[in-house]
């Protein structure tokens, strides 16, 4: 997808806009992060798996976000992460070799020691097999 795009009446989506983390559950903001994550994730996982320390994390987040059992505020704290980690601009932009994702792999710390008690070993199984599957 290039440029912008309704992603609901009051909702403009442009992957290089900011995430404003006080919103991140307000429904159409959640709504947005969604569509990020369906847009980005899976290409930007595919790309970096092998280099980002955190990408296994990544993968259980996904899963429980992607889980009906997780609760919805839990939902949108970790769409709001995976959407961060996702656009292509951020606070210290991850070409930069050694930086580059740190401040996606803080962001992730950040939110799991918020709601990480939601991730369930099926998660985390799940993240490791896509993983193996990756890098074999």
């Amino acid at each position: 997808m290039t440029g912008r795009k309704k992603v609901s009446p009051d909702v403009t989506f442009d992957p290089q806009a900011e995430i404003a983390p006080s919103r991140a559950l307000v429904p159409s903001v959640m709504k947005l992060n969604e569509h990020r994550v369906e847009v980005g994730f899976w290409p930007k996982i595919r790309r970096v798996a092998a280099r980002v320390p955190f990408a296994k994390d990544a993968l259980s987040v996904w899963y429980c976000a992607k889980d009906d059992d997780t609760p919805i505020a839990a939902k949108g704290m970790m769409l709001a992460a995976l959407a961060y980690f996702v656009l292509p601009v951020d606070a210290i932009p991850d070409f930069i070799a050694g930086l580059g994702y740190t401040d996606d792999a803080a962001v992730f710390a950040a939110m799991l020691a918020l709601v990480g008690k939601n991730l369930k070993p099926r998660h985390r199984e799940a993240a490791k097999k896509t993983i193996e599957g990756m890098r074999d």
